[in-house]
């Protein structure tokens, strides 16, 4: 037996609590929390040394919702508005997207979002990414 899978064996218990695919809905809420504090953590830095981590988290995460909240096709025009008028929230909430005159745009279906935005905002709402793509 390798080293390296000796090392993951003996590490499993405490690994599994991070790294194991959610099969509950409580499994999945401890998933997207510790999604978010990673966020927190790295924030913008794509060089951070966990950010292999949050996007192994972000895949698990994805994976549960394809599964228990299967997606319809819409828009990210259409999600956005969608999610303003669910939250209250108005064009110049949206940090991630750049000011007014960006949000305008992507509502007008002159403008997409990219995948930082994209990122960002699946993060800040808890949905896949794939709801803005």
């Amino acid at each position: 037996m390798s080293q390296l899978l000796e090392n993951t064996i003996n590490y499993w218990p405490i690994v599994a609590q991070v790294l194991s695919v959610p099969q509950t809905k409580a499994d999945y809420q401890r998933t997207v929390t510790l999604l978010d504090e990673l966020v927190d953590i790295i924030g913008d830095d794509e060089s951070h040394n966990l950010i292999s981590l949050m996007d192994t988290l972000s895949l698990l995460v994805e994976s549960y919702e394809n599964e228990h909240y299967p997606i319809t096709d819409v828009s990210a025009k259409e999600v956005l508005q969608s999610i303003m008028q669910e939250h209250g929230l108005q064009k110049s909430d949206f940090p991630e997207i750049g000011d007014q005159d960006k949000m305008l745009d992507i509502l007008n279906g002159k403008q997409q979002l990219n995948s930082l935005q994209i990122r960002a905002l699946s993060t800040r709402f808890h949905v896949s990414e794939k709801v803005f793509s």
